[in-house]
């Protein structure tokens, strides 16, 4: 199965994506850890490189039958259908979870006070999340508001969720 996260930064969508991917000791791929990498090594990193390392990196994990948990902001329309490429070329079921914070007050706060935990790397201030380009979603798709929920909570709500569409595929 592949789980492909999707939400702004600060919504909690790698706090969540992680403890799935623990939980379920799924294959863990995020985006900002490959694109930190990218730069590291001394790699320009700008559109969708990281992206599309992280669409190999799925795949080759989909064929030795691991599930694969994505966390990506995947803003726009092209990286979400990608994700779905992915999945349906190699005839994966698949799942897409956008995590929201719609609180904006809260939103900000953590933005504003939320530490790195990948060395090197650079968080967006407050201005540049909201500035983000995001399209709005065009197809059904699972969707946790984290704005007044801990951690456990959203959890808890993403496993129900979760349960539901695994019977749809079933």
């Amino acid at each position: 199965m592949l789980y492909i996260f999707s939400g702004l930064p600060g919504t909690g969508k790698s706090t969540l994506s992680s403890a799935l991917a623990k939980e379920l000791q799924a294959m863990y791929l995020r985006v900002d850890v490959v694109e930190q990498a990218m730069r590291d090594a001394g790699t320009w990193v700008d559109g969708p490189a990281g992206y599309i390392v992280c669409y190999a990196i799925a795949s080759q994990n989909l064929r030795l039958g691991l599930d694969v948990i994505a966390d990506t902001v995947n803003p726009i329309q092209v990286t979400r259908q990608a994700w779905r490429n992915v999945a349906e070329y190699l005839e994966t079921p698949f799942v897409e979870i956008e995590v929201v914070c719609s609180d904006d007050r809260e939103h900000r706060h953590r933005i504003e006070t939320r530490v790195a935990d990948i060395p090197g790397i650079v968080l967006p201030t407050w201005e540049k999340v909201r500035n983000r380009q995001y399209d709005a979603w065009d197809r059904d798709h699972i969707v946790i508001d984290t704005a007044h929920q801990t951690v456990s909570e959203s959890l808890t709500t993403l496993r129900e969720q979760l349960d539901r569409e695994r019977r749809k595929i079933s």
